[in-house]
Parts: structure tokens; C-alpha cells; sequence
């Protein structure tokens, strides 16, 4: 997988994104590339998969009773993992719509 983001981004993109990213409003990261900021997404979304898990494994082991805490950690993992299948979706229709094209 690391092979296909390598040939799309490579080392040296045309134009670096500087997205907005919870938590960063008005602020803009200077000099990620398109690949840096999906791949720190990725690793994002995984890191809020992994703590709801680990929530819902201490809640059924007695560990903790703060059940709206592990509800709100799922949730909020739910919301990430949607928000990152519509960029992939979005990702793929501009991929197609590039391929149409004539040149």
C-alpha cells in the first residue's frame, strides 16, 4: 500500500496541502505534503479505534463504570472512521473523473 501512496505523492508534490485540522482553527500546517496529512489521518483515526476498543474491553471487564466516557469514545471513533471513508470515496471519484479524461 505504502508503494501506491509513494508513486501518487512522491517526495516532491506539486502543491503541498495545508488543510485544517480539528483543533487547528485558522491555524494552516506549512510544508505537508498531501501523503503526510492523509497518512497522519490514517494513523489518527486507527489511534480513536484503538482507545474505543480499549474502552469497551475495560468496561466489560469491570475496570471502569463510566459508561458515557467508552460511549463517547466510540462514537467519536464512528464519527472519525465515516468522515475518512467519504474523503476515500471523494478520492476515488476524482481519480475516475481524471481517468475520463481526454487528453
Amino acid at each position: 500500500m505504502s508503494n501506491a501512496i509513494d508513486s501518487i505523492g512522491g517526495s516532491n508534490p506539486v502543491h503541498p496541502v495545508k488543510p485544517v485540522l480539528p483543533g487547528q482553527a485558522g491555524q494552516q500546517v506549512a510544508g505537508s505534503s498531501f501523503k503526510e496529512v492523509l497518512l497522519s489521518n490514517l494513523e489518527e483515526v486507527n489511534r480513536l479505534q484503538d482507545e474505543a476498543d480499549d474502552g469497551v474491553q475495560r468496561l466489560l471487564r469491570g475496570e471502569t463504570d463510566n459508561v458515557a466516557e467508552v460511549f463517547a469514545a466510540a462514537n467519536k471513533s464512528g464519527i472519525a472512521f465515516d468522515l475518512l471513508m467519504q474523503v476515500r470515496n471523494r478520492l476515488e471519484d476524482a481519480y475516475r473523473e481524471i481517468q475520463q479524461m481526454r487528453v
